[in-house]
């Protein structure tokens, strides 16, 4: 059975990998939103009865029942898509659910929305490709003028910009 999480290792096992990501609390805090709105297995497997998550939707229900593979296909072509950058209808949807929550002085559940709003951005958003390959590099540069030194540099992982660095120093 499929199922969603974070790790710091690339393997070559046939799974789908994401990233790299720059802020791993909000890449945690939209895996946590993943599993809520496209539920795939939560729970440790065939328990003989339906679990918590299960109950709650977070759960296609493989802990009491065979769960057929399309539906994983469904649901994993979701994700992937999601994780792809395609969240404008999900973000749609969350914005008139924050607008509601707020509308009925649901303040509380209206910032937890926001939130979740704002680890999709930071998470999934598009960033900028810099090359098509996937070597890691890490570029510096230099200016110099009027008694000043400018060094910037790049970090670029799986082709794209991660962070970017820099500083200045004064030349006497």
């Amino acid at each position: 059975d499929p199922i969603i999480k974070i790790t710091g290792q690339v393997k070559k096992d046939g799974a789908y990998y994401f990233g790299p990501y720059p802020n791993v609390y909000a890449a945690e805090e939209t895996v946590h939103f993943i599993q809520k709105v496209f539920p795939l297995r939560r729970c440790h497997g065939y328990q003989g009865r339906p679990c918590l998550y299960y109950h709650l939707g977070q759960c296609l229900g493989c802990c009491f029942k065979e769960v057929p593979e399309e539906e994983y296909a469904v649901q994993t072509k979701r994700i992937k898509s999601f994780l792809n950058g395609n969240t404008a209808q999900v973000k749609k949807q969350l914005t008139a659910r924050m607008e509601r929550a707020a509308g009925q002085l649901e303040f509380e559940r209206a910032a937890e929305i926001r939130d979740q709003l704002h680890y999709i951005e930071v998470t999934v958003e598009k960033q900028k490709i810099i090359s098509n390959d996937k070597t890691p590099r890490d570029l510096f540069n230099f200016y110099l003028d009027k008694g000043w030194l400018s060094i910037q540099v790049f970090f670029i992982r799986q082709a794209r910009l991660m962070k970017r660095e820099k500083r200045f120093f004064p030349v006497v």
